[in-house]
């Protein structure tokens, strides 16, 4: 709840990335909220006032997959429509004010999406989409303390380096400091 709160201002692609972590950990749970709780939140809290928040934050959490029909699989509706504006900038980042540095990311980073879409069964999504299922992919192999080789790395590297960009625009357009009308 909290690192969601700090993510979501700081670095929205990693509170996409957390979301997702939370959506199967929920599942793992199989939208248990007595469970989440005594196994998951409690041990870990440092204040105990915390636990009534945290119990109607996972509340609320467990009753929009039931809502949004997403308890198997799927991800919320807020993140699908966070993909959705970062898709409309990675856009408009290419095409309308043409910024040559992300262009060159895009470049760079383009076989690895391919490839990764490719061997993911991802082709039905869009590259903001398949780059963050590479992170997501990535982050649960070092969870799970999977060796990744060094060309797994060096893919992972250019797609993190092309949505780390993305991003930084993202929150200056957020605080609405990017100029479209530069380029």
């Amino acid at each position: 709840m909290k690192i969601a709160k700090l993510k979501i201002e700081e670095n929205i692609a990693e509170y996409i990335l957390y979301m997702y972590q939370i959506e199967d950990t929920l599942r793992a749970f199989e939208l248990n909220l007595d469970h989440i709780m005594n196994r998951l939140v409690e041990p870990q809290l440092e204040d105990e006032s915390d636990i009534l928040a945290y119990r109607n934050w996972y509340t609320d959490l467990i009753n929009k997959m039931k809502i949004q029909k997403i308890e198997k699989k799927g991800h919320f509706v807020e993140l699908n429509e966070l993909i959705i504006e970062l898709s409309y900038l990675h856009n408009t980042l290419l095409t309308i004010t043409n910024d040559h540095k992300y262009k060159d990311l895009v470049e760079r980073s383009t076989p690895f999406v391919e490839e990764f879409k490719n061997k993911s069964n991802l082709t039905d999504k869009n590259t903001i989409e398949v780059l963050l299922h590479a992170m997501y992919m990535k982050l649960l192999l070092k969870l799970s303390k999977k060796p990744i080789s060094n060309e797994s790395e060096e893919a992972f590297d250019s797609m993190r380096i092309q949505l780390g960009y993305l991003v930084a625009a993202y929150h200056k357009m957020k605080k609405g400091n990017l100029d479209f009308l530069s380029n």
